[in-house]
């Protein structure tokens, strides 16, 4: 029987999860064993999972050695071995120092970690992916900050919200009537479509660029002559730069950087400017104070509509899930294969 042990998420201001009450009704209906830690903070109550055996939060640890653990956000970083097969977002492929210490646990220890970023079709597009809500409230976080500069002062705390709604209230409130443009690129993705339609609810004028609109490989002035510019895309090897070191002192009307994908320790990073994640708390950097250019660069997004974004996600995922009985063919096969190239194996 295939156990699947679903995790508490460790980190703050993340209370998100992977599978849903009905995919866990799905999971048990198919034969499947499944576990679910206990977290008074997730979206999703305790209670709300039937027929599940549950576990203290962290006990995943102590798991039997065939449990598959499913998460979403890092583990703690205390540099034990990893024994088991993880489910996870790992961020650990494209040279991140964080990256590269999660591979050697998994080394260390024996495991596999199939990272829900490479848990592709045939076609290569990702299975799940919280595209969608990160570009919605990664756009959110933006505005919130473009509305703060305008004072001089640094965009404050961020929270979840109960949904989009009371998310777009808050905004709208920050800004009265304000509107400032925003350029987006990547605006034909998820994280894209999801920043776009925050932008236009909110009725601020918006220039939507994707893969045609960077071919040349820049310069781009263009962004330089927006208020705010959304970063919407996974960057690679290929990426050009849209926003260059100089950009700090050049001429600009730009005053925010909403780097939603959110990768400033990647080498392929296409933004100069800044160098680490933003937080709940803090969640701009300012990078430039005359004129101004604030960065917000928030790595766990979509739990800022912590219900909504579970609920799409779970919903994309579950079909993969209802397949890992068979682990070494399909999205699975491919996601071990990239782990086995980068661990060596």
């Amino acid at each position: 029987m295939t156990h699947l042990w679903i995790r508490a998420e460790q980190r703050p201001n993340e209370q998100r999860v992977g599978v849903t009450p009905a995919g866990v009704q799905a999971l048990l209906e198919a034969g499947f064993e499944v576990t679910l830690e206990q977290d008074p903070t997730r979206a999703i109550q305790t209670e709300a999972y039937a027929g599940v055996q549950l576990a203290s939060t962290g006990n995943w640890q102590t798991a039997p050695q065939d449990a598959i653990i499913m998460g979403l956000k890092e583990l703690p970083d205390d540099g034990t071995p990893l024994r088991h097969r993880h489910i996870m977002f790992g961020h650990a492929y494209k040279g991140q120092p964080d990256g590269q210490r999660l591979l050697a646990r998994f080394k260390a220890g024996g495991g596999t970690l199939y990272d829900l970023e490479y848990l592709t079709n045939e076609a290569g597009r990702r299975v799940a992916a919280f595209g969608y809500w990160a570009g919605y409230a990664g756009a959110a976080v933006a505005l919130k900050s473009w509305a703060a500069a305008q004072a001089g002062d640094l965009c404050g705390p961020v929270q979840a919200f109960a949904c989009a709604s009371d998310l777009m209230a808050n905004v709208a409130a920050d800004l009265g009537h304000a509107q400032p443009t925003v350029i987006i690129i990547g605006a034909k993705g998820r994280v894209g479509s999801g920043a776009a339609d925050f932008c236009a609810a909110l009725g601020a004028p918006v220039t939507e660029w994707d893969v045609a609109e960077t071919a040349h490989g820049g310069p781009y002035p263009e962004i330089l002559a927006h208020d705010i510019f959304l970063n919407c895309i996974l960057a690679n090897q290929d990426t050009p730069v849209f926003v260059p070191a100089s950009a700090k002192t050049d001429p600009r009307q730009l005053m925010v950087i909403g780097d939603i994908a959110c990768d400033p320790d990647s080498a392929y990073s296409p933004i100069k400017v800044y160098d680490r994640a933003t937080s709940w708390d803090k969640p701009a950097l300012r990078t430039q104070g005359a004129p101004i250019l604030d960065v917000t660069a928030i790595d766990n997004l979509p739990s800022i509509l912590p219900r909504e974004s579970s609920e799409d996600f779970a919903a994309q995922l579950l079909p993969s899930l209802l397949a890992l009985k068979q682990f070494d063919t399909g999205v699975w096969g491919k996601a071990k294969g990239i782990f086995d190239r980068h661990v060596g194996g």
